[in-house]
């Protein structure tokens, strides 16, 4: 089953070669030809492209290597002056490249599948991260090669799972220096090895007497090492070379706005939506007099403002990298004290997916391609409750991964957190894609996934008690839903309609040409904003019961 799910898997990819591509093709196309043809001391130096490398080295390094065979392939591609080259061998060549890549997710999500349980229905999780709708858009028509990069993170993970710690920090350290967007989760990695790997464990709280005597100071010696060899790896020439400054500029580019010209479904997309209708109820009517707002005058024209700079509002107060600093860190804290408290997988994997949710939401800048930390990261937190359920006799790990015998079975507030999170996120890709032929394509595969998962998932969920709640007794996938989930479902459906059809049928392609991009934004934040809500409730409920069911 698996090797049909690759086959098929490859198969749709290929199939996807002649979609749109975005600018990150010729910008991954310069990259090859910067590793090619310059010294690495060149590398984060050259700019004869806009488009110039601004990821960590080991992606540079990747790069190079994938140089070697498109050289082969034709010369062309790695030319650091033949800008914007985009042959039909050029194109077939770096999708293939992204193909081949994914191996290592395949690689991954097969370890995870025996880790976690190997029953039929838990395959679907599988089936849900090699088809995995965000993943096909953003990797093998937008263009980029984040499959290969979560392949690296679920490995981690799946080595934390079976109590490999060291090794599961020095994966994550690696992968840091493929691309530094993973430091979003870094806290809870660092809160869970810390815990678990330098203290003794044995799942519960240590008492404030014994902290010294359950430090493990070879084990901490081991990780500190561990991860400091892979950053000298990864950093050492350019410190050597005196480029570290550089390197950071091109990795910490502080100089743009809050938001993205095309908002991310987080909190700022719906701040900057309320600022718009305050703007207009300010200059139009007479409530800006009544309660005394200003109006600043120079955010008037700023319609997709967050190009660069610092980004204006018109009447609430402007918000800047600071706030979103400590936002974020607020918003992380709760859950790295509980896995810092008890450092299960249970709760790990829970920090994990909240603290990807606080960076998406409240951070700044932020791509709307950043919410597959979320979807993805969620993904294995579903694998891992499956697997746990009562029937699937797995207790794999060092250490206790779960805090109670059944506890981490999957219910439906899980499965209704997932699906909304998902389909959300995704449908806040689809402006990435603006040209007629994609939009069938972009909507097809995320409806057919949204249904296939669902159906799966809701199989997943273990027998729940008898009631009169009509909900409950229904045959559909969204028997859980409550009647807002199911409505904001089907809304989706009448809003894409007007994004799509009927603002160019009125409008035309000029006129208010922001509006269908910030209704998609607001509503799959919404949905985002909602299931993170849900997800936070269930994580910490869970903990908290637990909690005090040790205390009795």
């Amino acid at each position: 089953m698996q090797t049909s799910l690759f086959v098929l898997s490859t198969v749709l990819k290929v199939l996807l070669f002649p979609t749109y591509h975005s600018t990150d093709f010729e910008v991954h196309r310069n990259w090859l030809a910067i590793t090619h043809s310059l010294p690495i001391s060149q590398w984060y130096i050259e700019k004869t492209s806009e488009w110039t490398l601004d990821y960590p080295p080991f992606f540079a390094w990747f790069e190079k290597f994938m140089s070697i065979f498109a050289a082969q392939v034709d010369p062309k591609i790695v030319q650091v002056d033949n800008l914007n080259y985009d042959t039909l061998a050029t194109i077939y060549f770096q999708r293939t490249t992204v193909i081949i890549s994914e191996l290592v997710l395949f690689w991954a999500l097969q370890r995870m599948l025996t880790v976690m349980g190997n029953r039929p229905l838990q395959k679907i999780i599988n089936w849900s991260l090699m088809l995995n709708p965000g993943l096909l858009m953003v990797d093998n028509m937008h263009f980029q090669y984040n499959g290969f990069l979560y392949g690296i993170l679920v490995h981690s993970l799946v080595d934390a799972k079976q109590g490999k710690l060291l090794r599961s920090g020095i994966l994550f350290a690696a992968l840091l220096n493929f691309k530094h967007i993973y430091l979003y989760i870094a806290p809870s990695y660092f809160a869970f090895l810390l815990r678990a790997y330098c203290f003794e464990n044995s799942g519960n709280s240590i008492r404030a007497r014994s902290w010294i005597s359950a430090f493990r100071p070879l084990n901490f010696l081991a990780l500190g090492v561990s991860v400091i060899a892979v950053f000298a790896a990864s950093l050492g020439p350019f410190v050597a070379m005196n480029q570290l400054p550089q390197l950071a500029g091109r990795l910490f580019p502080f100089k743009r706005g809050l938001t993205h010209s095309y908002w991310a479904a987080n909190f700022w997309a719906l701040y900057s939506f309320a600022d718009r209708i305050m703007i207009v109820l300010v200059s139009k009517t007479p409530l800006g007099q009544y309660f005394n707002l200003a109006l600043d005058e120079s955010a008037l024209s700023a319609t997709t403002r967050g190009l660069v700079g610092d980004t204006a509002f018109g009447v609430l107060p402007t918000v800047t990298a600071q706030h979103t600093l400590i936002l974020t860190v607020l918003l992380q804290i709760p859950s790295l004290i509980s896995v810092f408290r008890k450092p299960t997988f249970d709760r790990f994997i829970g920090s994990v997916v909240l603290s990807a949710f606080a960076s998406f939401l409240a951070g700044w800048h932020v791509h709307e391609k950043a919410i597959l930390l979320c979807t993805v990261t969620m993904s294995v937190a579903i694998a891992n409750q499956v697997g746990a359920s009562p029937n699937s006799g797995v207790n794999a790990g060092a250490f206790s991964t779960s805090d109670q015998k059944g506890s981490s079975a999957l219910t439906p507030r899980d499965v209704r957190a997932f699906m909304i999170v998902s389909l959300a996120g995704y449908i806040g890709l689809w402006p990435l894609f603006f040209t007629r032929p994609e939009t069938p394509i972009k909507v097809l595969i995320t409806a057919i996934w949204f249904v296939v998962i669902g159906s799966g998932l809701d199989q997943c969920i273990p027998k729940q008690p008898k009631s009169n709640n009509s909900l409950l007794s229904s045959k559909s996938m969204l028997r859980y839903f409550s009647i807002l989930e199911r409505l904001y479902v089907f809304g989706c459906i009448p809003v894409q309609i007007y994004v799509n059809i009927v603002h160019e049928a009125v409008f035309g392609q000029d006129r208010l040409a922001f509006l269908p991009l910030m209704m998609t934004s607001v509503y799959a934040a919404v949905g985002v904003v909602y299931g993170w809500l849900l997800y936070s409730a269930t994580y910490f409920s869970s903990n908290k019961v637990l909690d005090k069911k040790k205390t009795r």
